[in-house]
């Protein structure tokens, strides 16, 4: 959801979030602040936005499209999302992922999530983590 207006009101809230879960939406990347994020939780629908508020968006924001390309994030930081890309959302934060790049980043993230497995492995094994994560580790994505 694209909110450029009324930022300080809700695009999203607890009514939308079930509509979408029965309608087997995985969940929810907000631009903005969304409302009733205890009913999200409750339906186990995962909500990510930037912030929360008890504002609705009666009066404050219109819908101007559905199924479009949105633009998230602010400069330098901006990022178009298109309809068929990827979204990757947790607490840290959010990626997109362009449709036609999904194999080759897939391929890379599960080298660095196979990497990062076997340095934990060595740590909890008592290795000093000086050694585990040594000079290649800020190279890992080349």
């Amino acid at each position: 959801v694209e909110q450029r207006t009324g930022i300080d009101a809700g695009s999203w809230g607890g009514i939308l979030s079930l509509g979408a879960k029965m309608r087997g939406i995985a969940g929810v990347i907000a631009d903005g602040p969304v409302r009733d994020i205890d009913e999200a939780r409750a339906y186990d629908f995962p909500v990510y936005c930037r912030t929360l508020t008890a504002r609705t968006a009666r009066a404050r924001v219109a819908e101007a499209f559905t199924n479009g390309p949105i633009t998230l994030g602010e400069a330098p930081f901006l990022v178009t999302a298109h309809p068929g890309d990827y979204a990757i959302a947790d607490a840290s934060g959010v990626v997109i992922i362009a449709a036609a790049d999904i194999e080759r980043l897939l391929d890379a993230a599960e080298m660095i999530a196979g990497r990062e497995a076997a340095m934990a492995k060595s740590l909890l094994a008592g290795t000093p983590i000086s050694q585990v994560m040594g000079a290649d580790y800020e190279h890992m994505l080349r």
